[in-house]
């Protein structure tokens, strides 16, 4: 307003330092507001980053202690088998067995020593529903009951079972399979047809 006086001073260039002061001044800002987020964003992705490996290596490890704890279940049974086998008190016996018109068989480690046995089915029929394949021990005073082996549709053809004789069975001659009841499996003697009968 009082420039038409010709009052007003000439303008004048700032001093250089005053001027890259301001400049610095306000710029600064803005570049410490994008470096904050751009250091929130790699923070944001590296725990991202590292909550997938985590999850990653946990879903691996479960994985694979699942894997270990199977072989090592396999590992012992076939230890378990291979002792049967490699025993020298061990006796082998196969009978051929016919369930529901399927050729099958049966075969039979006994270690006499240890007084454990290992039966293998193979190739025999399912049991019914209602039904269950049940093994004997044949002794002098009788049959006596070793073990229950059901085979549903599900399961494989192949079945193996390892039990011990308990020391009240006495001397075991032989051996036997019927098919029971399974309401009725824990029975003292057989009820249902035998599948075979066996002197050791």
């Amino acid at each position: 307003m009082t420039d038409w006086l010709g009052m007003t001073p000439n303008p004048r260039d700032p001093r250089p330092e005053l001027r890259a002061q301001v400049l610095a001044r306000a710029v600064r800002p803005r570049a410490g507001r994008r470096r904050w987020v751009w250091r929130a964003a790699a923070a944001v992705l590296l725990l991202a980053a590292l909550g997938g490996a985590g999850y990653w290596a946990r879903g691996t490890i479960l994985a694979l202690s699942a894997e270990r704890d199977r072989l090592t279940a396999e590992l012992a049974a076939v230890r378990d088998t291979l002792g049967f086998v490699r025993g020298p008190a061990t006796r082998v016996a196969w009978v051929p067995v016919t369930t529901n018109g399927r050729l099958g068989g049966v075969t039979i480690f006994v270690d006499g020593a240890a007084r454990r046995w290992l039966v293998r089915c193979e190739g025999m029929a399912p049991n019914e529903p209602n039904e269950t394949y049940q093994i004997w021990f044949v002794t002098a005073a009788g049959l006596k009951r070793a073990a229950v082996m059901t085979m549903d549709e599900e399961q494989a053809t192949v079945m193996a079972m390892a039990f011990d004789v308990p020391d009240d069975v006495g001397p075991v001659t032989g051996a036997a399979m019927s098919i029971e009841p399974r309401a009725a499996a824990d029975s003292a003697a057989p009820r249902g047809p035998m599948v075979f009968h066996l002197r050791l």
